[in-house]
């Protein structure tokens, strides 16, 4: 999707229903298709493979999501794709990885997460690990971290005129983002013991509270300065309270903070910290951040076909992204006139 919102033409090959060779295979996922073609593909046919090989003999980058071994079963392999397509970009997604013991077993981001250590650290304190939604795994470690790959590799082809497979693995992909806390936790700046941390709901400064009409605010008040502001802005005497960095006076600080926010509504607290760097925002529902006049003024969410979609990002200054559109449904011999027919 993200390719496909900057320019790049996308073509992803869905297999048929069992009862139809040509109405896609509505089990596999229909979201996140914009601004793709789609072509219906049974790559258990013949003809069906035939078509597929020809299009990756065209194409710059290939895609492929399947465990270990299954394209090469299929005669799409790595080996014998970029054997006929030596520009092609062979990009592989996978979970475990297309080596190791778990390399063909089944998996989701929770998994990947569980097992890289970082699930462990995401919760509060003497509770069960929860679960960041789908973000880490599915997105940052798998799905950014296979374009990356693929950017480089398309930019590496540049200068050699070859291209070369991206194993891109969500495992791999997740212990690479928790690098920083590897670190912290290297260097004793961070405890094994979920909850207690700078950053992960156990410093009162950097946590939700509830306010008096239920709803939340989050604060992330960690420097000096910002700190200052927060307890300004809250009405407290900074020296009536523990020192900011002292762990021991934290639950203290906490009933403090977690009080004076019950005292008014969120919204009566978002007016009282606008314009104040005190790093305090209300925690909003996807509806409300629509309307929000941030986000609105940027359009970083827009309305299309009566759903909410993510503006494409990031923002380029001489090649804008394109606007989300559904997606087209087209055919095979189409696809392969018009890139057979490019330079």
């Amino acid at each position: 999707m993200i390719l496909a919102d900057h320019g790049a033409e996308v073509v992803r090959i869905v297999r048929p229903t069992p009862a139809s060779p040509v109405v896609a295979d509505v089990e596999l996922s229909e979201l996140m298709t914009r601004n793709k073609r789609t072509l219906v593909v049974n790559l258990k046919d013949p003809a069906g493979l035939s078509g597929a090989a020809r299009l990756i003999d065209h194409c710059d980058v290939l895609i492929e999501g399947f465990r270990p071994g299954i394209t090469e079963r299929l005669g799409l392999g790595s080996e014998a794709s970029c054997k006929r397509n030596p520009r092609l970009v062979y990009a592989r997604m996978t979970g475990w990885g297309q080596s190791g013991q778990l390399a063909a077993r089944a998996g989701h981001d929770i998994n990947y997460l569980a097992l890289s250590g970082t699930l462990d650290a995401i919760g509060r304190a003497a509770e069960r690990p929860l679960a960041p939604l789908n973000l880490v795994g599915d997105f940052g470690g798998g799905s950014m971290l296979l374009v990356i790959g693929i950017l480089m590799a398309l930019l590496e082809r540049e200068r050699s005129g070859r291209g070369q497979v991206v194993d891109a693995a969500m495992l791999d992909g997740i212990a690479l983002l928790s690098q920083m806390l590897l670190e912290m936790k290297g260097s004793g700046a961070w405890s094994d013991q979920r909850g207690e941390n700078l950053l992960d709901s156990g410093a009162p400064f950097y946590d939700t509270y509830v306010c008096a009409d239920g709803r939340f605010v989050a604060v992330g008040a960690l420097e000096p300065q910002f700190y200052r502001a927060l307890i300004d802005g809250l009405g407290l005497n900074m020296d009536e309270l523990p020192p900011q960095m002292d762990q021991i006076g934290w639950p203290k600080l906490r009933f403090a903070f977690a009080s004076a926010f019950l005292l008014h509504t969120r919204d009566e607290w978002t007016k009282t910290f606008a314009g104040i760097d005190a790093c305090v925002t209300p925690v909003l529902t996807t509806a409300e951040a629509v309307s929000d006049v941030h986000l609105a003024s940027r359009q970083t969410f827009r309305v299309i076909d009566g759903g909410i979609q993510a503006s494409p990002a990031p923002r380029m200054s001489r090649t804008p992204a394109k606007i989300p559109k559904s997606e087209v449904s087209t055919d095979l011999n189409q696809i392969l006139s018009e890139w057979s027919s490019c330079p």
